[in-house]
This record gives structure tokens, C-alpha cells and sequence, in this order.
């Protein structure tokens, strides 16, 4: 059954359907005039020289990896509490990743944990901007400067959020060696499937271009290849629908952040319920979901099938990568404690939220919980 009220919705206006269209009355279907101005607006819109469009933010996320040379026998420090493709990707070029605890609030990666995770073959960490929280740049960043570590940022979830006070304010995918952006349909903006990787240093850039398309460099012939690549690209339809998106990215992020407001009045008188954040120091949210904690008595998955039975999607926001069955079965685990990541992971659930969610969806969706936390009685969560 189709819920009343889905989860997610992508926001598409005229304007994206008049720009495919046009693409599609063009003999330019693959890398054509629509991939360059996309990488243009994303690279002016985060103030980097260059960006990089590739097909999805996993691909994003392996080519980065490799563009950085990491490979086997190297360690990357990235958190357990996130989506599977960023330890995914790290396994993908034959290194190991170590799994780390998070920040109770901001439920990104803790600076200390990953301190205490460096051993001498780490190479460099992920930093994972969950939920679109910045993560705790200043000290990831001075951690990476001590060891001499690489920083590939995720800010799949992040587009728009911004880092720092004053004139040091960035926006994330400014502090990284390399950044990783994924437009999902369930993101900010979205492209369909689709990513893209953000480079400082032209080198970069240049590898990524090469390792999207076959290893073709920009300048040579479709047949020859310089390296073994990958068909990452990312089709003209798809990069005209992320450009017109990216032009009113302000828009949506202001849809997004009274969505998030509403919820908060909504749903605060509900005892033992955890909000997320609405304002944290140093940093602007750029909200991709909406998160909530269960009370510790309450029961998840009657929770989820209550809320179901009424016609609202519900998500689990994340299920730790440690206790994944795909990776118990490597026996890759974390080999420390995640105390934090597990009692969180236990807890959360994802509420409807997109642009256009309506304070009358809103609502109805806080008094269905209300109502269901009230009644589910006391068994663990699941």
C-alpha cells in the first residue's frame, strides 16, 4: 500500500521538466554543454576551483579513494553510524575500515574517537556530515594535520550546510582534500541517481574526469585509455534536472528548515521523545531528514507498524555498519566499543519529511505518534 504520507518527495517545478526536455531535443545525451555548466555551479556555489560529476555518491565516494591513491594495507577512519556505502567504498580499494564512535548530539564521527582509532597504516578518514549537522571540522582538521592524514568529507546528506563563525564560515565540501556529494531523490537536490566529487588541486580533478570515463583522459580519443577506469558518468538529462535544482537550492533549504521548525512545535510536549537540534554552535543545518529518539521503553517496529497501519512511512536512520549482517560475515566489526552509535541506532526513526510536507501532514503525523507512543506499551525497542 502506497502510504498517505511518504517518507520523502522530490521538488520538481517546470522549470527541471523544461530543461530535460530541452536536452532531449539535443544530440547531446552523455558529456555534453548540460555536465560542464552543472560542474560550473557547483564548483561557484561552494567556492572551489573544480567539481566533478559522476553517477551516484558511492561512486563518488570509491573514485575519490582512489584519486587519493588509498589502497591495500592503508586504514580509513570512518563512522559506524551511517549509510553502508562509505565503508563499502573503503573496502572496494582494498583497505580496511576502522569503525568509530559518534558525537551524542550532532551524531557525527567524535574527534577523540578518531584519535584514539590512528594506528600507523591510517591514511586518512571519511568525515560523514550526518543528516546534514556539519561534523566538528576544527578538530578533525587539526587531527588530520598531527598525523598527516587525508580527509575525504561526505556531505552526501549536507548540501547548503555551513561550518565556522564570521568570515571563517564555509560551506561543507570546502575542507576536505576531496568532497562527495550524492543527489538521491530523497536529498536536497536531486539529479535522479547522481553525485559529485569537489577538488582543490587540478591533479585531482583531472584523475577523477579520467577514472568517470573509462579512464579516458579529457583530451584523448574514445578508444584510448590511460588507466583502468569506470563508467561513472553521469547523463546530460540528469545534470540539466541537478542545475536548475542547485539554482534554487536557497529556496529549498528554507522550505526544508520550516519543515523542521514545525516539527519541533509539534512534537516537544511528547515526553520522552528526543528532538533533533535546531541550531547548533558553529554551524547551519542543512536538513535532509528528520530524525527523532524514541522514548527507551517504547518498541520501534510497533512504533513503524502503527504509524504504517495509518498511512505513515516511517524510516530507521541508520543501522550501525558494525552490526550489519554483510560485514559481521567479513568479520570486519568494530574492534572497539561503540556505545553511543548502538544505543542511538536503537532509537531513531526517520519522519516524513520533504519541501512541500504541509503543516495539516505535520500534524497529523505528531498526533499519530503521540497517540502510538501512548498505547504501545513498554517492550524494548526492536
Amino acid at each position: 500500500m502506497t502510504p498517505r504520507i511518504p517518507l520523502s518527495a522530490p521538488d520538481i517545478t517546470q522549470a527541471e521538466v523544461d530543461a530535460v526536455t530541452r536536452v532531449l531535443e539535443t544530440p547531446f545525451l552523455s558529456l555534453g554543454p548540460e555536465l560542464q555548466l552543472f560542474e560550473e555551479a557547483l564548483a561557484a556555489y561552494h567556492q572551489v576551483p573544480h567539481a566533478v560529476a559522476v553517477s551516484s555518491g558511492t561512486a563518488g565516494l570509491h573514485l575519490a579513494l582512489l584519486t587519493l591513491k588509498i589502497g591495500s594495507g592503508d586504514e580509513v577512519i570512518v563512522p559506524s553510524f551511517t549509510f553502508i556505502a562509505v565503508a563499502n567504498a573503503v573496502l572496494q580499494v582494498g583497505a580496511t575500515p576502522v569503525l568509530v564512535d559518534i558525537d551524542p548530539v550532532t551524531m557525527n564521527m567524535h574527534p577523540a574517537a578518531v584519535e584514539d582509532a590512528i594506528t600507523p597504516r591510517t591514511r586518512a578518514m571519511i568525515v560523514v556530515h550526518t543528516f546534514g549537522v556539519p561534523a566538528e571540522m576544527d578538530d578533525l582538521t587539526l587531527i588530520a594535520r598531527r598525523h598527516n592524514l587525508l580527509m575525504i568529507e561526505d556531505a552526501c546528506e549536507a548540501l547548503g550546510a555551513t561550518y565556522g563563525s564570521g568570515t571563517a564560515t564555509k560551506r561543507v565540501g570546502r575542507f576536505g582534500d576531496l568532497a562527495v556529494f550524492g543527489f538521491y531523490p530523497n536529498k536536497q537536490i536531486t539529479t535522479g541517481e547522481g553525485g559529485a566529487v569537489l577538488a582543490h588541486d587540478p591533479a585531482h580533478a583531472l584523475r577523477l574526469q579520467s577514472l568517470r570515463n573509462q579512464g579516458r583522459r579529457p583530451d584523448a580519443g574514445w578508444l584510448d585509455h590511460a588507466e583502468t577506469g569506470f563508467n561513472y558518468r553521469l547523463p546530460e538529462m540528469a545534470c540539466a534536472l541537478g542545475r536548475v535544482q542547485l539554482s534554487r537550492i536557497e529556496g529549498i533549504l528554507a522550505c526544508r528548515q520550516s519543515v523542521a521548525k514545525r516539527y519541533h512545535d509539534l512534537l516537544g510536549k511528547i515526553e520522552g521523545l528526543e528532538l533533533p537540534a535546531l541550531k547548533l554552535p558553529q554551524r547551519t543545518i542543512s536538513w535532509f531528514v528528520f530524525v527523532v529518539r524514541l522514548p527507551q521503553c517504547a518498541n520501534r517496529e510497533r512504533v513503524q507498524d502503527a504509524l504504517a497501519a495509518r498511512g505513515i512511512a516511517t524510516g530507521r536512520y541508520f543501522a550501525p555498519v558494525h552490526l550489519q549482517p554483510s560485514w559481521k560475515s567479513r568479520q570486519q566489526g568494530a574492534d572497539r566499543p561503540l556505545p553511543v552509535t548502538e544505543s542511538i541506532a536503537r532509537r531513531s526513526l526517520a519522519l516524513p519529511f520533504f519541501n512541500h510536507l504541509q503543516p495539516g501532514q505535520q500534524k497529523v503525523v505528531a498526533d499519530a505518534l503521540q497517540e502510538v507512543l501512548l498505547s504501545a506499551g513498554s517492550a524494548p525497542i526492536a
